[in-house]
């Protein structure tokens, strides 16, 4: 029960760092892509590749703190379902070109900072 107790603590750090900063964002740019929450997929993308070398491959990190860190604060931070329902809403307001290339850029992007965030990691430790 005390594990649960740590991922939803987690969780709900990561929910409301990621809306303090994607509303920040979104309210210092407004252009029609949205760039609030790719930089919050981004950067989550890139702490869970520091996060998995230390805790998985390095085990500088307690176990519980996999859950915590990983599932919890990461996995609230991080969004999924919104990038989907904005790229969705750029395709209804027929924004087809600014939807693909979110799509296109946000997936790329999270994917080679998560890659070369554990890269970077390994090569320091």
């Amino acid at each position: 029960m005390k594990y649960l107790l740590f991922v939803a603590i987690g969780g709900a750090s990561g929910a409301v760092s990621r809306h303090l900063l994607a509303n920040w964002v979104h309210g210092m740019w407004e252009g029609r892509l949205p760039l609030g929450t790719l930089l919050v997929n981004v950067l989550g993308s890139f702490a869970i590749g520091i996060v998995y070398v230390l805790i998985v491959e390095r085990e500088l990190l307690h176990p519980d703190w996999r859950s915590v860190a990983i599932v919890g604060f990461l996995g609230a931070f991080t969004t999924f379902s919104t990038f989907s329902l904005e790229a969705i809403g750029l395709f209804e307001a027929g924004h087809v070109w600014h939807a693909l290339a979110y799509m296109l850029v946000s997936t790329l992007l999270c994917v080679v900072m998560a890659g070369g965030a554990m890269q970077l990691t390994r090569a320091l430790l």
